[in-house]
């Protein structure tokens, strides 16, 4: 079964359960509120892990985003759903999920014409400085390590790099480190 077909959960606007579709027809126009998540990866010297979206992805290929992010099966728990993505994508293990809050956004991806209508879950996890990142060429193009300072910076001037959701899911992050 493609991703396309795997099931999500839709939402209202206070996050509740409505519902539930595949992510190929909550990505088509107008777009159906549905749960999803965003991981920050945050090292001790408090750079953040970014990856560039592999030009296999459905929305938004070739742009940076955070370190990965997806959509838990109806009814699954977020840092579940978040744990299983970053092994599929990062190789990336063990790390403790802590929730920092919630991004509601839409966006449309000019190239492909997809919709993102997420009640994104956004997650931090903390890491020493030795993580071992092995991305999957079919979901990361490539990754770097990024201070918030310089990576907010870059958004304002070059904001078609990045995915759209980035800065709200970024608004989140506390400037102060995370314990």
């Amino acid at each position: 079964m493609t991703r396309e077909a795997h099931l999500v959960e839709l939402v209202d606007d206070a996050g509740v359960h409505c519902g539930q579709s595949t992510v190929e027809a909550a990505h088509e126009a107008p777009g159906l509120l549905h749960r999803a998540f965003s991981v920050l990866v945050v090292d001790q010297a408090g750079r953040l892990l970014l990856q560039r979206r592999s030009a296999y992805k459905t929305r938004f290929p070739l742009r940076w985003a955070n370190a990965c992010c997806g959509h838990p099966s109806p009814g699954q728990p977020v840092t579940e759903a978040a744990a299983r993505r970053l092994v599929e994508e990062l190789s990336v293990t063990g790390l403790d999920l802590v929730e920092i809050g919630v991004y509601a956004y839409a966006a449309s991806d000019p190239a492909s014409g997809r919709i993102e209508r997420e009640y994104d879950h956004v997650l931090v996890g903390r890491v020493g400085t030795d993580l071992a990142v092995q991305p999957d060429p079919a979901e990361v193009d490539e990754v770097r390590w990024v201070s918030p300072a310089e990576l907010r910076s870059d958004l304002v001037s070059a904001p078609d790099r990045y995915a759209p959701w980035l800065p709200g899911v970024l608004a989140l992050l506390p400037d102060t480190p995370l314990s």
